[in-house]
């Protein structure tokens, strides 16, 4: 009975082995650089209006009421405008 256990335990070890240490050989690929990767910049995206739109803003202090007392908060109002 004890062979019956250690046989398939012998394989499944020798199995395990086999997948993780790998040869040097088999590790390479020919034709791959051995070099590091090339670094490749995240693309871009660019959000343009139509022709002829621009933004106009409009910047100004608004007084909020706090349980400290007024306060004064900077407000700023964007639209596109035909131009």
């Amino acid at each position: 009975m004890v062979r019956m256990r250690i046989v398939p335990i012998a394989g499944v070890i020798a199995l395990f082995a086999t997948l993780c240490i790998a040869p040097a050989s088999a590790q390479t690929t020919p034709g791959a650089p051995n070099g590091p990767r090339l670094y490749r910049p995240r693309p871009r995206i660019e959000i343009t209006p139509r022709p002829l739109l621009y933004r106009r803003c409009v910047e100004r202090l608004e007084l909020q009421n706090r349980p400290s007392g007024p306060v004064l908060f900077p407000q700023t109002y964007c639209w596109w405008v035909r131009g």
